[in-house]
């Protein structure tokens, strides 16, 4: 089934509304694309609407944030990115209560090309001290995770693809803030995924298991704080990590693994994501596909890099 990312966001937003008074939504005149308007419409006096001024939106929820109120700021991933001064400066060196919800994210604004799709958000956030980085990987998802990063204190940055976003969850499975999900055990290969790409690893280890070759998926959903407790104790299991991102393999969730697996747990690790930037697309799934990141692609690379290692293995005997 597939399902939306920003209608799950904009549905779950009205939810919470209605359960706590403090929250309060701040857009960037893209209230429409968001699906931050369902916000709006129930609850005007609290929905503020700064313009396109994202610098503004973070300063307003700042203070917002200084006044007791739970500001969710919302807008897309690649113009968040003008802001990431004042995120760094006010919200995350103060530790405010800010929760920034960046939606279009990856390639998934396929058609206005590279100047619309972020491929570089999660390694900026990641660096900022205080703040959470959370990457849902389907609509069920990205509800459970809306609501936990409300109840947690600090500030927290939430990334969104747009309307593409296969059922990875059922109703009532349990998501929680930090703690990284495991979807399918392996004792050959383990793939680390987050967002979209999620679905993406679950479909690959499934042909992986007809060429014998035992695939584990994990979905990382909290790139910070990483969950290096599960992370490292699947790694032990297999002989080679895999992460998925839709995001540049560089300072995103494959840096934060292998930063991580290096210190604690030695494992060759391959980052599978992008090195460039996108282009216009009408096809969001052919998109993906030009740069490595469909089903076929993925696999396809996963058998090259096996093979390779069992040369090398033969090589050195």
């Amino acid at each position: 089934m597939i399902e939306s990312f920003r209608e799950s966001f904009g549905r779950t937003l009205v939810e919470i509304g209605r359960k706590n008074k403090d929250v309060i939504v701040v857009d960037a005149d893209v209230k429409n694309s968001t699906k931050t308007v369902y916000f709006e419409n129930q609850f005007p006096d609290r929905f503020i609407q700064v313009g396109i001024s994202e610098q503004d939106m973070i300063g307003t929820a700042a203070g917002l944030a200084i006044a007791g109120k739970i500001p969710i700021v919302s807008a897309f991933a690649a113009f968040l990115m003008r802001a990431w001064e004042q995120i760094r400066n006010t919200i995350a060196r103060d530790n405010l209560n800010v929760k920034i919800v960046a939606t279009h994210s990856g390639f998934s604004d396929f058609l206005d090309g590279s100047s619309h799709q972020c491929l570089e958000d999660i390694a900026l956030m990641r660096v900022l001290p205080n703040m959470k980085v959370v990457v849902p990987a389907d609509a069920y998802a990205t509800r459970a995770l809306l609501y936990e990063i409300v109840e947690d204190h600090g500030p927290a940055y939430m990334r969104l693809g747009r309307d593409f976003a296969p059922r990875v969850y059922e109703d009532g499975d349990e998501i929680k803030l930090g703690k990284a999900n495991i979807l399918r055990d392996g004792s050959d290969i383990l793939f680390v995924a987050s967002g979209v790409m999620v679905s993406v690893a679950l479909e690959v280890a499934e042909n992986l298991k007809g060429v014998g070759i035992d695939a584990g998926v994990l979905d990382m959903h909290t790139v910070k704080p990483l969950d290096e407790r599960t992370l490292i104790n699947l790694a032990r299991k297999v002989n080679l990590v895999i992460t998925l991102e839709e995001h540049t393999i560089f300072g995103g969730l494959g840096g934060a693994v292998a930063e991580a697996l290096s210190e604690k747990m030695p494992r060759r690790v391959i980052r599978i994501g992008s090195t460039t930037f996108g282009r216009s697309s009408r096809d969001y799934l052919s998109l993906l596909d030009r740069y490595g990141l469909s089903v076929n692609k993925v696999y396809s690379k996963v058998l090259e890099v096996v093979k390779n290692e069992d040369d090398e293995v033969l090589e050195g005997v």
